[in-house]
């Protein structure tokens, strides 16, 4: 098996592909301690297990590691490619029972429309250049013309985030939703 390390601009992050599906078409999942693993995701606690990881993010066909301040990736990184190895050699599930539900989403009902739009502008616009960049963005609610959205894997805690939202992301929404205003980030 071979897997592939790709680095993203977090640089406390680096993404790695097993060439396979990790969560396929069931979402994503983010876990950002050890404890939220364990019984959810085999593959996210070996990852964990391995010491100096801060957070790991599931994708679709990859995992997205965090290291914790003081690791060093010369190091770390090994040790996390033979864990995502020998979780899949192994044929353990990668997520245990029912995937990671999806948060709360907060708008009012006449706003169904808009907010389909400002959805379909994420999936196929924004949600493919994330996850090239070993992250996710997720849809948390639209108020009076503010958008709220949650940053996950490699774009949580990435020093150029904030700049994409509001430069990229606001930019793009505002243009084809006149209704949007503003992008906020969320943590949840």
């Amino acid at each position: 098996m071979f897997i592939e390390t790709e680095g993203t601009p977090n640089p406390a992050t680096l993404k790695f592909l097993p060439g396979r599906d990790v969560m396929g078409g069931r979402g994503t999942a983010d876990f950002t301690m050890a404890a939220e693993a364990e019984g959810r995701s085999a593959l996210a606690a070996r990852v964990f297990g391995v010491g100096e990881v801060a957070r790991v993010f599931l994708g679709n066909d990859f995992v997205t590691v965090t290291k914790t301040e003081d690791a060093d990736w010369q190091a770390l990184r090994p040790r996390v490619l033979s864990a995502i190895m020998e979780h899949y050699l192994a044929g353990l599930p990668v997520m245990e029972g029912a995937d990671q539900a999806e948060g709360e989403e907060d708008f009012a009902p006449e706003d169904g429309e808009i907010v389909a739009q400002i959805k379909e502008l994420l999936d196929t616009r924004v949600r493919p250049a994330v996850a090239g960049d070993g992250g996710d963005i997720v849809f948390r609610g639209f108020r009076e013309g503010v958008v709220k959205l949650h940053l996950q894997g490699a774009c949580s805690g990435c020093p150029s985030s904030r700049a994409t939202l509001k430069h990229g992301v606001e930019t793009m929404l505002r243009h084809y939703v006149p209704e949007v205003m503003r992008v906020e980030q969320v943590d949840a």
